[in-house]
């Protein structure tokens, strides 16, 4: 199997520009000014973007690996995608609205994309994280756990019950 390389700094640049376009565009229609913020290439796994707000810090990541595997696409769909978040936030306030809702899905068409959720890339050759998993049971069956619930059950912070015979799920 090939690895892929991630997009190059010219590809980068050039996803920056466009990211910038798009928040241009955004300023024209509505009559405001969006700040410029910053762009990322650090996003791993498996999305191909992402917009995040951290405190009041906005930022847009991006996954270079699959912009390299898919440049055209991601160009043409996650680029406004995570535009459309950024611009829906600021207008509404990110807790206001749903994040795939009426109010994002009106920016991608002011950008003149179908507002899809996801993606579906064969992620063949990029680097994506993989999960442990954990063995459970209650009295009557088996189950797995995400690392995320395996450490909450450690330390005491969550228990899970099972829906069927009501007893609480235990690590094997």
């Amino acid at each position: 199997m090939q690895q892929i390389e991630p997009i190059s700094s010219l590809q980068q640049q050039e996803v920056i520009t466009l990211t910038r376009h798009h928040i241009q565009m955004a300023s024209d229609h509505f009559q405001r000014s969006f700040a410029l913020i910053p762009v990322q290439f650090n996003l791993s796994g498996r999305m191909a973007g992402m917009y995040k707000v951290v405190r009041t810090q906005r930022v847009i990541r991006y996954n270079p690996y699959i912009f390299a595997k898919y440049y055209a696409d991601n160009i043409a769909v996650t680029v406004p995608h995570e535009v459309a978040h950024y611009v829906a936030d600021v207008i509404h306030g990110i807790h206001r609205i749903k994040p795939h809702g009426r109010e994002w899905q009106s920016v991608m068409q002011l950008f003149g994309v179908e507002p899809r959720v996801t993606c579906d890339y064969d992620l063949t050759g990029i680097p994506v994280r993989s999960e442990h998993r954990f063995d459970y049971r209650c009295n009557c069956r088996r189950y797995t756990m995400t690392t995320r619930r395996h450490n909450m059950i450690r330390r005491g912070q969550r228990r899970y019950q099972c829906p069927a015979c009501k007893s609480i799920i235990q690590v094997i």
